[in-house]
């Protein structure tokens, strides 16, 4: 289970050779590495690391979990505005890939965004498989920094099930929040208006009451965690195939999950199964009244996720 790193010993332990490794810091959140980075803190040698950094063992004692003090270290603080950083970009992107103006809308769309805009097929299907390599890009780019959740639910979900810290919840969540929230007011300033719409955030209540929606986006979230757990997060499977094959599993998932939502009922426009990102969607458009689910079906489904995380754990204490 011990895997040494750059940050996890005492400088003096190290000679020349092992100061040129990569600064990789143990954390067992991290999407993508299949828990192999993490410390044994049964092992004496650890317990001075993970004084500093708790989550970089699988298994977090709840007071560990929740002591404030590791807000204090600053390398936390940068880890998170890297996260910031990568949920700016991956929100803005995926957006503008997803931005279109409203049916009744009387603006001029061109002729391959109008394919995509009302194409019931064809522009979710595009939405997909951008979807899947971007956030697989996302995740090789940003995992070892701060093991690129981009997405508030991830961040939740680990918590719950006992891979993170509180002050880490605390910052990644404010870190994507603020991340979104640019992003949004970066793509109104490039479309050059706030009428437009985004799938992943629309809904049409008239034809889609919020409670049915509120079903869809619970119910989404609760298998996009699934899978990001049972390929990205879970250690045995790297019996099965490296933690390098995990970002494309976690990416198709979200294709999959996002193409299959989004063109089955008429006035939805697909689960969000991302919090921040429809936040700063809607920064830049305008709040609906159904926002809330976007909030709440994630948390919902990131509690049940830790649940049953907690039922049947990865590691063998």
């Amino acid at each position: 289970m011990a895997s040494k790193s750059l940050e996890a010993q005492p400088r003096s332990e190290y000679n020349d050779n092992e100061r040129l490794r990569p600064a990789i810091q143990p954390f067992a959140g991290r999407i993508g590495g299949n828990q192999t980075s993490v410390l044994d803190p049964s092992d004496r040698k650890n317990a001075e690391a993970l004084k500093r950094v708790p989550d970089a063992a699988p298994h977090i004692r709840l007071r560990q979990s929740l002591d404030l003090r590791v807000l204090l270290d600053t390398e936390l603080w940068r880890i998170a505005f890297m996260e910031a950083v990568g949920t700016f970009l991956f929100d803005f992107v995926t957006i503008w890939i997803a931005a279109h103006p409203p049916p009744s809308s009387s603006v001029p769309v061109p002729p391959i965004a109008g394919i995509f805009a009302t194409s019931t097929f064809l522009g979710p299907l595009v939405g997909g498989i951008t979807n899947w390599l971007f956030l697989t890009l996302f995740i090789y780019a940003l995992g070892p920094v701060s093991g690129a959740h981009l997405n508030p639910t991830i961040t939740i979900s680990t918590f719950c099930a006992g891979l993170i810290t509180l002050p880490r919840l605390i910052l990644y969540v404010t870190a994507q929040v603020s991340g979104a929230t640019l992003a949004g007011l970066a793509v109104r300033s490039a479309y050059g208006s706030g009428n437009y719409v985004v799938g992943g955030c629309d809904i049409n209540t008239m034809l889609v009451p919020v409670n049915e929606a509120f079903v869809l986006e619970y119910v989404f979230t609760q298998a996009l965690l699934f899978f990001a757990f049972g390929t990205a997060l879970d250690p045995r499977q790297t019996l099965i195939y490296s933690a390098a094959l995990a970002p494309w599993l976690v990416g198709l998932a979200l294709g999959l999950l996002s193409f299959g939502s989004s063109f089955t009922r008429p006035g939805y426009g697909g689960a969000s199964m991302n919090p921040a990102r429809c936040f700063g969607a809607y920064v830049g458009i305008g709040f609906p009244t159904y926002h809330w689910i976007h909030w709440v079906g994630p948390i919902a489904a990131s509690i049940v996720n830790g649940v049953i995380y907690h039922v049947v754990p990865p590691w063998v204490k």
